[in-house]
């Protein structure tokens, strides 16, 4: 859900739910990716139409479309009016003038207050200046743990007191006969990034002018992961190409793995992760270091928008507590708002989902610049020769930089 690559133009079946209008034209046009998340947005919209008599249709575009979708609307003119916007993309559409200037709306706005979201999630929607995105949400990474697995093979449960040597322990310990301990994926938002961080490394510095894949700090932390794949604690590429570390975690094949709080839903859908399922907080580094990565997505409005005040109404309502909070208990994601986050904790009375929150004070942004798409694409493809072996990490790390940094003096 939280990646952002384009894929080629393709026909595409979208799926549009009228709330409170009989069909597009009749109302404000909402566009968002997500289907698990259609119902909970469908039911605050009729919530807006019901105080403002404004009738709103939902738009789901599959997320594997909706970047090809919104990139054709905007050359021909039909942008939904107001839409889901991720911190890969806002700022290029930003820039490009294509979403609505929302600061002197929110100036003047008895409703909306920019203080009770997180300053780096408002941060992630905001360019030169000027707010142009209401967040909508916040995610962070946290461990998930096979309480079955840990118990086979003796290893006490992990907790807040791990690093990563008890980490590597326990994952040495837990790999045997088809087991694999931990996984190391090349992912990252949910894989490596927050190892890099818990290692004082880095991935872009702030002003987006310069790589830190070859930093000594950050290719440490790429080299403790590679490592484990070498020394066959986590699968490599080659099993991650089959299957994802969801779909492994699910069948039993990982004892434990970082995974994303937009994945909840997924894993609550497992009857067997229901079952044996714990989850803790990441370990810290080796000092003892925290770090999640946390990212967040926004609302937005089509600057070309025929009707800015019903946009602007709709966005403002987005933007209340009390609206938030509803979203936040349907367990769709953690509310951005503070104060609502404890529905969403409460949404899966599976799991103990508090990790997740507890984590917030160490989130670390998610990287990001005016055109990140590309050097994300670039830095996985590469990274691959490092997980293999083909090349060392330094090695890998240092041409990554090189390409990054031409890739950001082009933006």
């Amino acid at each position: 859900m939280r990646k952002g690559y384009f894929v080629p133009a393709i026909v595409v079946a979208v799926a549009m739910v009228s709330c409170g209008g009989s069909g597009v034209s009749d109302g404000l046009r909402v566009g968002i990716w997500d289907t698990n998340q259609e119902a909970a947005v469908v039911s605050v919209m009729k919530d807006f139409t019901d105080e403002t008599g404004i009738p709103v249709n939902v738009e789901v575009i599959p997320w594997d479309n909706y970047w090809t979708l919104l990139e054709a609307a905007t050359s021909g003119g039909v942008l939904p009016d107001v839409f889901w916007m991720h911190s890969n993309q806002s700022i290029r559409y930003a820039s490009n003038g294509i979403l609505m200037d929302l600061t002197d709306r929110i100036a003047s706005s008895s409703v909306t207050d920019m203080s009770k979201f997180p300053p780096e999630i408002v941060s992630l929607y905001n360019y030169g200046g000027r707010q142009f995105g209401i967040p909508k949400d916040l995610d962070t990474i946290a461990l998930w743990y096979n309480k079955k697995l840990f118990d086979e093979a003796g290893v006490p449960y992990p907790d807040s007191t791990w690093n990563w040597d008890t980490l590597l322990d326990a994952a040495r310990r837990l790999s045997t006969g088809g087991t694999f301990g931990f996984s190391a994926a090349i992912s990252g938002q949910s894989n490596y990034w927050p190892f890099v961080f818990q290692n004082h490394g880095w991935i872009i510095n702030n002003d987006w002018t310069k790589s830190g894949y070859d930093d000594p700090r950050t290719i440490e932390a790429l080299q403790f992961l590679v490592d484990m794949v070498r020394d066959g604690y986590s699968p490599g590429p080659g099993v991650f190409a089959e299957n994802n570390q969801h779909a492994l975690f699910q069948s039993g094949v990982l004892a434990m793995a970082p995974i994303g709080s937009w994945v909840v839903g997924e894993m609550n859908r497992n009857a067997y992760v229901r079952e044996i399922a714990g989850i803790t907080v990441l370990p810290a580094g080796r000092d003892g270091t925290r770090a999640t990565i946390m990212n967040g997505l926004g609302w937005v409005a089509n600057a070309a928008t025929k009707k800015p005040d019903d946009a602007w109404k709709l966005l403002e309502f987005l933007s209340r507590g009390d609206v938030q909070g509803k979203l936040s208990e349907s367990g769709i994601a953690i509310s951005a708002f503070e104060g609502t986050r404890e529905g969403w904790v409460r949404s899966f009375p599976s799991f103990d989902l508090k990790p997740y929150i507890e984590q917030i004070p160490y989130g670390v942004l998610f990287p990001y610049s005016k055109n990140p798409i590309r050097w994300h694409s670039m830095t996985d493809q590469f990274l691959i020769q490092a997980w293999t072996g083909d090349r060392t990490v330094e090695d890998v790390g240092g041409e990554i930089a090189s390409r990054m940094n031409r890739m950001l003096a082009d933006e």
